[in-house]
């Protein structure tokens, strides 16, 4: 059975102080059923709370405002590493950013690696950004701008 930790360990922390694939898991808020999204504007503000934007219009905020529990998924060090924490919204809208987006934390309940026994993942998954470079490589600044500063 998995190590189950109360904070991200200093390996964890350090792959979340760059862009990362994150799988955020919330509890959808009209069906109740298990609702996944891509992320990837997150980071570890500290090894106990990760902080997050996305479009303020999101179903992930209707989600966390009626069930705060989430998961926060990502592949790094071999593993799955499973995040389990409440969400509160730090900021309904950033500033400084072209596009209209909520800020929210993740106190960190515990973490655990959820990679069946006797196995580690090999290659972790890659995206690209379909859109200009340039653009993105911008507003991924600005992004993280504003979350530092919220």
């Amino acid at each position: 059975m998995a190590e189950t930790l109360a904070v991200l360990s200093e390996q964890q922390f350090s792959l979340l102080q760059q862009e990362k694939f994150v799988l955020l898991g919330t509890v959808d808020a009209e069906s109740g059923a298990p609702h996944a999204s891509a992320i990837s504007w997150i980071y570890a503000a500290e090894p106990s709370r990760l902080r997050f934007a996305v479009d303020h219009r999101s179903s992930i905020i209707s989600n966390i405002k009626a069930n705060p529990k989430v998961t926060a998924t990502f592949f790094g060090g071999g593993g799955v590493n499973v995040i389990y924490g409440s969400v509160r919204v730090v900021s309904e809208e950033l500033d400084d950013v072209p596009i209209k987006l909520s800020c929210l934390d993740i106190e960190i309940e515990s973490v655990r690696n959820a990679m069946f026994y006797g196995s580690r993942i090999t290659v972790e998954p890659e995206y690209e950004k379909t859109y200009d470079r340039r653009a993105a490589d911008k507003l991924d600044g600005q992004v993280f701008e504003a979350m530092n500063k919220a």
